[in-house]
């Protein structure tokens, strides 16, 4: 069940009726959002409603037994059954074949001829996303930073929560699960901000982002692309991910905001960063910091010398890479974001950037090209197709095509990019929920007309629904 179709749309109209007739009774409401996640989930296929099921299950029953248990041998035992059970799920469904297709290819690179035995694997949508959050909970109740709940229908809905569910944001246990044992309050301005939310990421996702998609794909599907080509194609790439994620993140936020609940920010204006390290503290927020706090901090942060550091870096990075999928562009664009830190991070931390226009301009232009490669690693799909893109560079035909592309290009992403200025020069992401009810309405007016316009028939699945 997609945002960005009409049977979401009905879904939600009859959850919010029935949610709202409960309004007073906990319990009830909790209750009904485990129901409602769960039919959304299994909307896409029903099978995987027992993977999430069960990991909601068990670390809701490790949860308990770490809060009991004092010893640290078998505390340790109790989080090592959780995170080898949610990781080996993980790994089975999403990189069983990416491994055996990788142990084959190296092997006959070693002159031994195998026959890898991969397997038809469905991945279960969102599995990234949940398994992050409930090891999360089960990581936080181990290091004793909070207790584990006793409320399962409570830590059942904080694990599915539809909004959230498939896509992020990855949701802390410590943040979201108290505000399911609590009456909910909503408020005016928080329908105010949940609409403004839900119309900008639908904007983001259906005029934007969908209607890129093609441009990108006339680019990075072309036979013999040219370099002018290959960069008019990672631009567009640039502003389709980000529209489509942060679109998807929006909404999530927008949709949890009108039932009470308050999700945390996944972007906050991450193409006007300054450096890779300020990149990531702007982009996919809630992975970038559950990575830094349960695994680069896990492998020793800066606690361990200079060099330690860097391979902490470098490995959480390409772990970070990896959790996007199985392949080795992915790999490869994590180990460039890797790259990236390392080599900017001795200048951002002993030498004080003078605090003028023009090198700031510099920093915020070297860090874009630097991410706008990054995205042509993301999205060429396997090693080979980047050794092309990347050689395509040095030719600079212009392509028959490339003023009608260009103006695609402008007239579908400039209302993005002039609208992100407009909040990073106000200083406040919601500064269109504060305008006078009649320019709120005339603004949020424009922007559906333009979704119903641009509305595809067959609505376009997420990107990030794939990892």
């Amino acid at each position: 069940m997609l945002f960005n179709s009409g049977v979401f749309l009905q879904f939600f109209a009859a959850f919010l009726l029935l949610y709202y007739l409960v309004r007073n009774r906990l319990m009830a409401r909790n209750g009904l959002i485990v129901l409602a996640s769960y039919l959304f989930y299994g909307w896409w296929d029903y099978r995987f409603l027992s993977l999430l099921v069960f990991s909601s299950l068990l670390d809701y029953a490790v949860g308990r037994a770490l809060d009991r248990c004092t010893h640290p041998g078998h505390r340790k035992l109790w989080l090592a059954l959780s995170l080898a059970t949610s990781l080996g799920l993980l790994g089975f469904f999403k990189y069983y074949n990416f491994f055996i297709d990788s142990a084959a290819v190296l092997l006959a690179q070693l002159g031994l001829s195998v026959e890898p035995r991969t397997l038809d694997i469905v991945l279960p949508v969102g599995i990234s996303f949940y398994t992050f959050q409930t090891m999360s909970y089960t990581f936080d109740v181990y290091r004793r930073t909070m207790p584990a709940t006793r409320d399962l229908l409570s830590f059942l809905a904080y694990v599915a929560f539809f909004p959230q569910l498939v896509a992020g944001p990855i949701e802390r246990a410590s943040r979201l699960l108290p505000q399911f044992t609590k009456t909910r309050v909503i408020t005016r301005q928080r329908l105010i901000e949940g609409t403004w939310l839900m119309i900008w990421g639908m904007f983001k996702k259906v005029v934007v982002a969908d209607n890129l998609a093609p441009l990108v794909e006339m680019v990075f599907d072309h036979p013999a692309p040219t370099g002018l080509m290959v960069i008019l194609g990672t631009v567009a790439f640039t502003f389709q991910i980000y529209g489509d994620f942060s679109g998807y993140s929006d909404i999530a936020r927008g949709l949890a905001s009108v039932l009470g609940f308050d999700l945390m920010l996944n972007f906050n204006l991450p193409y006007t960063a300054t450096s890779p390290r300020d990149f990531w503290r702007r982009w996919h927020i809630s992975l970038s910091t559950w990575l830094r706090d349960y695994l680069y901090i896990a492998l020793g942060g800066n606690r361990r010398g200079v060099w330690r550091t860097r391979f902490n870096l470098l490995a959480t990075m390409l772990l970070g890479g990896l959790w996007h999928g199985a392949a080795w562009s992915f790999v490869l664009w994590g180990l460039w974001h890797g790259l990236g830190l390392v080599l900017t991070r001795p200048a951002q931390s002993h030498v004080p950037a003078p605090d003028r226009p023009r090198w700031r301009l510099l920093q915020w232009a070297a860090t874009m090209l630097f991410v706008l490669y990054g995205w042509l690693l993301f999205r060429a799909g396997s090693l080979a197709h980047i050794v092309e893109l990347t050689s395509a560079l040095a030719c600079w035909e212009w392509p028959t095509w490339g003023l009608s592309y260009l103006i695609n290009l402008m007239a579908f992403s400039l209302p993005l990019a002039l609208a992100e200025v407009w909040q990073a020069r106000a200083g406040d992401l919601m500064t269109p929920a504060r305008w006078l009810a009649s320019m709120r309405a005339l603004l949020q007016g424009i922007l559906l007309l333009a979704i119903v316009v641009f509305w595809q028939k067959e609505a376009a699945p997420f990107i990030y629904f794939q990892f």
